[in-house]
């Protein structure tokens, strides 16, 4: 699934190639990833040009003269960029017909994106982007507003790390590595960290994401941003996927156990459960 940093790569590479670009026709097989009727989507964005393209959380937002696209990526979408339509697949169900004579494609197998059109700088007013929290690598954060929230939470610090209303753009990557160098078990509750260990998975997290922001993400399966641009952090990671692997740190093997349903990587002597 793209995070944070595999957000804002694609978000950065998106936006040296279409600034200033016009939308000459839309092509949607699938409309249903458009969360509007697809006529009145048309109308709304041919002939607008894109301004800029900024990101929240894990959300992009398309700027155009008068309207913002937000699309959200989900699982597994990517965008393309395709000199021809020939060059498409059955998987690209949102395609931009744009001036240059490109196409910018929305490829999606699992058909899990959505995109949303809004007025132009009321992208907040959006329901999806309202409910988020402060992004986990913001450099202003209010750790004590942070450990209200999680004081009150009687779930383990993964499933509320994962929480996109508390704080957005960790996924499951970055909470296995950022619990992992804050030395914190995933499933310790919430509630029993105190404010020193809130600050240094506060911390921790803006470290690893500001970290594979500059390494372009990581590639795991099927993650790939846009024009074949791999993320370079898989190369860094000190847990995830490494079951049986020895810690980095201690040399003990890393397990792999179930967070909230979720795949968990951790080493059992590093990040040892507090006694009760």
């Amino acid at each position: 699934m793209p995070e944070l940093p595999e957000v804002e790569t694609v978000k950065e590479t998106l936006k040296t190639r279409l600034i200033g670009q016009k939308i000459k026709s839309v092509i949607a097989p699938y409309p249903n990833i458009i969360k509007m009727n697809l006529e009145t989507f048309k109308q709304k964005v041919i002939n607008q040009s894109f301004t800029d393209i900024r990101r929240y959380g894990k959300y992009l937002f398309f700027v155009l003269n008068d309207y913002t696209l937000v699309s959200h990526l989900r699982m597994e979408g990517k965008y393309f960029l395709r000199q021809d339509l020939s060059q498409t697949t059955k998987h690209e169900h949102v395609i931009f017909e744009l001036s240059n004579g490109e196409y910018l494609s929305y490829h999606d197998v699992r058909k899990f994106g959505t995109m949303e059109l809004v007025e132009k700088g009321k992208e907040f007013t959006l329901l999806s982007v309202k409910k988020l929290g402060i992004e986990a690598n913001q450099k202003d954060i209010d750790i004590n507003s942070i450990f209200k929230k999680f004081n009150k939470a009687n779930r383990p610090i993964k499933s509320l790390l994962l929480d996109q209303s508390i704080l957005t753009g960790l996924g499951n990557i970055y909470v296995d590595e950022t619990l992992f160098r804050a030395k914190i078990h995933p499933q310790e509750l919430a509630s029993n960290l105190n404010v020193a260990e809130i600050t240094d998975i506060i911390e921790n997290a803006k470290i690893v994401l500001d970290k594979a922001i500059k390494l372009g993400g990581t590639t795991i399966r099927t993650y790939q941003s846009s024009f074949g641009v791999d993320g370079r952090f898989q190369n860094e990671l000190k847990v995830h996927t490494m079951v049986n692997k020895p810690c980095p740190v201690c040399g003990t093997k890393i397990e792999k156990i179930k967070v909230g349903g979720r795949g968990t990587y951790l080493c059992p002597n590093c990040q040892k459960r507090k006694e009760l």
